[in-house]
């Protein structure tokens, strides 16, 4: 083994922790342990490493040494209930676990709460969902990808009752919130300023608008009177709001799934007034809740951590200088590939072969997607499987060109399964968050802004790739949804999400989840009369009794009510039926109409989360530019619609949420500007929307504010000593540690959008620098890519181009020929690649820009390829100059 290697390999050794057990750490469950750290030889003979027993043994050490005093300091001596086996205290010799199996280790953190039980939550996209002993797992709201099925638990921060201490109500109130009894806090210098002065702990309690659960503990505990003078009189409450705060969520999401093997929302954890965290989890059950099962509930836990702040102060407080420690190990994703001067020793395509291998070992050949129920989208990977058949051949000499197939056919098929579930809103338009069952049937239905973001490039690259009208309808579907009202504002941005909860009625008195959604039969009956009603009841699997398994309506919301979902097709109808295909069709789409027509009318529209978010709104941007420039020639009507609501949000962001002395980013917008600086993410996505946007239209302004975002997104994340790029600016004061986003969850990696970002521009710019600096993001992850391919299937552009190269494609002058070529280029699925336009009107400042451009002739109608520092004449307008071999 190189010393490079050996030099990461020891480092992740010694942070045995690091950035495995997440949301991203169940996919894992093929690595094994053992008692040595042993090499896995891959088909291309590059040694693999993987976890081993002494790593494991050595971060349950670490958890038990600095977290576990804790929990025996608040519980005392208590077992750990997980999986299939309970401990009282870490293995301290495994021969062979999976990661699941090591995640008990992890749980040693809340060695303490035996009186919990098992709690079923996803990573971080969505809220989690309760379980108890005696009640069935309800829906559960998932997050970024497979998940383990844990229980967590949180505790609670003291706020302050002092006379001579500013009210809770003097601060700035939680929209959204001021109607709690809570007197909940923003975060921010204020808030922490009065935990340190009142000495007590902080309460953090950090969602989303769209959180189901989220919601349910909001009934439960904070507008609880009893919960709320608990709060009040011994915490300082502070509501997060993650989408505003993704920075905060994510350092304290860490702890909560190190300490729990599991994470979600709401997410709950009490700090020190220094903000280390000494106890957190998900959603507790509060007073009266049915979901306890006999355990202990929110007041209980809350009286715990006060009792124990009040009476073991110094304790608790050397324990939480310990689990921080911890923390900080745990959170080196992006610094262990360069640390001790390790050299780059570059990433090789095998890596490809082997996140192929994970994805084909998951995938459910039944119902297509992966894993089992929960199921998630992340396009991301999708993505990804699509793309391998479009990499140069030399990917598919290494992957296999079989392979390579049937990872598109894993993509298309699942594509298609979601697309006729529960997932997609088949009478509106636009696709829920995930999938309650393995069969896509049950959906938990919020409806957020970077799914639909995500999902409509994939759905598109599947159209380009197979002309299939199905998918060329859902582009449509999501475009439409996008563009459209709630989602579209008349200010130009678009908002984040649709809640998953809404009154069945306007008369009724409590919201239901999915109540705008779902159907009975006698609805149907009644919106579209006897014949029409069983034809489309058979097709949207529409039953008397209604369609939803009761294992999964644990709050008895959808008895007798239907998910709709493609059962058939019109053919099989108009067998079934003795009619016409044609008349089949006919009465479908009429249906869907007046079923329409009727929730629109009668069903009071889910809450709408108006935030815009620049990071998400950069995603949307970038999907419907690519999406207009692919349909531009086949369907300009819809295409010009597209198009211009994705400049329409690049200009309203500019305007609103762009600081141009400064060229610095506000991260949200609602009723106007937010205080919070943009993160990385939001650099990243914009300037991958911006590109995207540039072209669509060859306006080099789009191009030109990308490249100025790009330096300022150097300028103010990029880390000099380990490189990659961090998630937060230098020198914030509200928080304990500097995070870098690497995997791909429910939203892609920072990084690695980055990285593909770098390269397109390099080639767009002929700027060498960002060659170099992607090359150098993607390297910052070495290690972790090294271990976990699968985890950052964002990242494998980067690595190919890296071996290959990408080409930069220059259309020069005006011609019928040259709008062909253009028509043929744009109708190709996405790969490796930059095009731009150069001519008597057009791109005067590209041509300042990329030194190649100057002494072309731009008259001349015509494609110039260009690379390595070279361009030469597309001859006969063919494709053939594009491809890598």
């Amino acid at each position: 083994m190189g010393a490079a290697l050996r030099t990461r390999a020891e480092a992740l050794h010694r942070t045995p922790w690091h950035g495995r057990w997440r949301w991203g750490a169940r996919p894992a469950i093929a690595v094994s342990v053992g008692a040595e750290a042993q090499p896995r030889q891959g088909k291309g003979q590059r040694r693999v490493w993987r976890i081993t027993a002494s790593m494991v043994t050595s971060f349950g050490g670490a958890l038990v040494g600095g977290l576990g005093k804790l929990q025996q300091l608040l519980w005392g001596e208590a077992s750990i209930e997980s999986d299939c086996h309970t401990h009282t205290r870490p293995p301290s010799s495994p021969s062979s676990v999976h990661v699941s199996r090591a995640l008990h280790l992890a749980r040693t953190l809340q060695t303490a709460i035996s009186a919990l039980d098992q709690e079923a939550t996803a990573h971080p996209a969505a809220c989690p969902a309760p379980a108890s002993a005696a009640a069935p797992i309800p829906r559960q709201s998932a997050q970024h990808g497979p998940q383990t099925i844990v229980r967590g638990y949180a505790i609670v921060e003291p706020p302050w009752s002092e006379a001579d201490q500013p009210s809770c109500r003097e601060q700035k109130p939680v929209r959204g919130h001021m109607s709690n009894p809570v007197a909940w806090q923003m975060w921010g210098p204020e808030a922490l300023e009065l935990a340190k002065q009142s000495d007590r702990l902080i309460f953090i309690s950090i969602g989303y608008a769209a959180c189901h659960w989220c919601h349910v503990m909001e009934r439960e505990s904070f507008e609880n009177q009893e919960v709320a003078a608990i709060l009040n009189e011994s915490f300082i409450p502070i509501k997060i709001d993650r989408e505003e705060r993704p920075d905060v969520d994510r350092i304290y999401m860490n702890y909560v799934q190190a300490s729990t093997g599991s994470g979600g929302w709401p997410l709950n954890v009490f700090l020190t007034p220094d903000l280390k965290p000494i106890f957190g989890g998900t959603y507790w059950p509060g007073p009266g809740s049915t979901m306890t099962g006999g355990h202990i509930g929110f007041v209980g836990i809350l009286d715990k951590i006060r009792n124990i702040w009040q009476d073991q102060r110094q304790r608790c407080l050397d324990s939480a200088q310990d689990v921080t420690q911890q923390l900080r190990e745990f959170a080196e994703d992006g610094s262990i590939s360069r640390k001790e001067g390790a050299d780059q020793d570059g990433l090789e395509l095998e890596l490809l072969e082997e996140a192929y291998d994970h994805f084909a070992s998951k995938y459910d050949p039944k119902y297509d997607g992966f894993g089992t129920a929960p199921k998630f989208p992340t396009p991301t990977n999708l993505s990804f499987l699509l793309k391998l058949s479009q990499y140069p051949k030399a990917v598919a000499d290494v992957v296999g060109a079989k392979e390579c197939t049937k990872a598109k056919n894993m993509a298309l098929g699942t594509l298609s399964s979601m697309n006729r579930g529960g997932m997609h809103d088949q009478i509106g338009n636009g696709f829920a968050r995930y999938s309650v069952t393995r069969d896509w049937s049950l959906p938990h239905f919020e409806k957020m802004l970077y799914d639909q973001a995500q999902l409509l490039p994939v759905y598109l690259d599947a159209y380009l790739l197979t002309r299939d009208s199905e998918h060329l309808d859902a582009v449509h579907d999501i475009a439409t949804y996008l563009t459209s009202f709630p989602m579209h504002s008349e200010s130009g941005g678009f908002f984040s999400a649709e809640d998953a909860d809404s009154l069945y009625r306007s008369s009724d008195k409590e919201k239901r989840e999915g109540a705008f959604y779902v159907w009975t039969f006698k609805e149907f009956q009644d919106v579209l009369g006897d014949r029409d009603a069983d034809i489309l009841a058979r097709y949207y699997n529409v039953q008397d009794e209604g369609n939803v398994d009761p294992e999964h309506d644990a709050h008895d919301e959808l008895i007798n009510q239907n998910v709709l979902a493609t059962s058939s097709t019109p053919s099989e109808l108009a067998k079934e039926f003795a009619m016409s295909t044609e008349e089949i069709e006919k009465i479908l789409t009429e249906g869907r109409k007046k079923l329409l027509a009727h929730r629109e009318k009668e069903r009071p529209r889910p809450a709408l989360d108006d935030k815009i978010v620049v990071s998400w709104n950069g995603l949307a941007i970038g999907a419907l530019a690519r999406t207009a420039a692919s349909l531009s020639a086949s369907d300009p009507s819809s295409a010009n619609k597209y198009l211009a609501a994705a400049e329409k949000a690049a200009a309203f962001i500019k305007k609103e949420l762009y600081n141009a002395q400064s060229h610095t980013l506000l991260r949200v917008y609602r009723e106007g500007p937010g205080d919070v600086q943009g993160f990385a993410d939001d650099y990243a996505y914009l300037i991958s929307g911006l590109i995207d946007l540039y072209e669509a239209t060859f306006n080099d302004t789009y191009l030109q504010w990308a490249d100025v975002l790009q330096k300022a997104q150097i300028n103010l994340f990029w880390d000099k000593q380990h490189l990659g790029f961090f998630s937060t600016p230098e020198g914030q004061k509200d928080l304990i540690m500097r995070l870098k986003d690497g995997m791909d969850n429910a939203e892609p990696g920072t990084n690695g959008v980055s990285a593909r970002n770098l390269d397109r521009l390099s080639a767009l710019l002929e700027d060498e620098e960002y060659a170099k600096k992607a090359r150098e993001t993607t390297s910052a992850f070495e290690a972790e890519i090294m271990q976990h391919p699968f985890l950052f299937p964002g990242m494998m552009d980067s690595i190919v181009t890296a071996k290959f190269g990408i080409k930069h494609a220059v259309i020069t002058g005006e011609g019928e020929q040259a709008e062909e070529w253009l028509r043929r280029y744009r109708e190709r699925p996405a790969g490796l690649g930059a095009i731009s336009r150069v001519g008597k009107d057009m791109g005067a400042w590209l041509r300042q820009r990329n030194p190649l451009l100057k002494s072309m002739n731009t008259e001349k109608a015509g494609v110039m390829v260009c690379e390595n520092g070279t361009c030469r004449e597309e001859l006969g307008y063919g494709m053939d100059g594009l491809a890598i071999s």
